[in-house]
């Protein structure tokens, strides 16, 4: 195992981790800053208010992205496991 593998995996690991968790993070992010809006129109301070909609919606986006983020990281993985053998030679 070279230096050059270990950053190939290493970046093949950012990739796999920026890939699965970019939906969840965009979906909050999003009702994030609607709840925010209209917190800042109504004048409402409730920090449940801000809570339980992002709560709400990383639920929703799971239940949705949850069988495609499952079957890439186990593809990553085998991948992974896959490639020991030609990286101890």
């Amino acid at each position: 195992m070279n230096a050059q593998m270990v950053l190939t995996m290493g970046q093949e690991a950012l990739l796999m981790l920026l890939m699965v968790s970019a939906p969840v993070l965009m979906v909050v992010l999003v009702v994030g800053l609607v709840v925010s809006l209209f917190q800042a129109v109504t004048q409402i301070n409730e920090a449940t208010l801000a809570f339980v909609p992002k709560l709400i919606a990383a639920v929703a986006v799971f239940a949705l992205t949850g069988p495609w983020m499952l079957s890439t990281l186990v593809d990553y993985i085998r991948r992974t496991f896959e490639a020991i053998p030609a990286s101890v030679l």
